[in-house]
């Protein structure tokens, strides 16, 4: 399956930013949908993550309470609400998809993977 991330960019800190998850085929054969970012010099972090069939999300510390992920089945679409953004949001964020029941903030249990949007938060 092929995944596409896109509404990247430059902001300021405390703005808001929502990331789109294409898939360009179906994601109901999918378990888990989730996001990760990688910050220069710093090792892939999970981020965020859906069930796709019920919905269910799970967040990283860092960011529940100010991110949201949500999916929509008839767009095969799922997206990163970001609000309330911090320079040390700033990275460069993928989504990737599962059809495996496993730990889900595990980047190895992931088998297709987007390209990746940077963000950037600064003043």
């Amino acid at each position: 399956v092929q995944l596409a991330e896109s509404g990247g960019g430059l902001v300021q800190p405390g703005w808001s930013l929502r990331l789109p998850c294409a898939a360009f085929t179906s994601l109901c054969d999918f378990y888990v949908v989730g996001w990760f970012r990688q910050a220069p010099v710093q090792e892939s972090e999970f981020v965020a993550a859906i069930k796709w069939s019920i919905g269910n999300t799970y967040y990283a510390d860092s960011v529940k309470g100010r991110f949201t992920i949500s999916r929509d089945k008839a767009k095969n679409a799922v997206y990163l609400q970001m609000n309330s953004l911090k320079p040390e949001d700033t990275a460069v964020y993928y989504c990737a998809a599962t059809a495996a029941i496993g730990p889900m903030t595990l980047r190895g249990n992931y088998d297709y993977w987007g390209q990746g949007t940077q963000i950037t938060v600064s003043s």
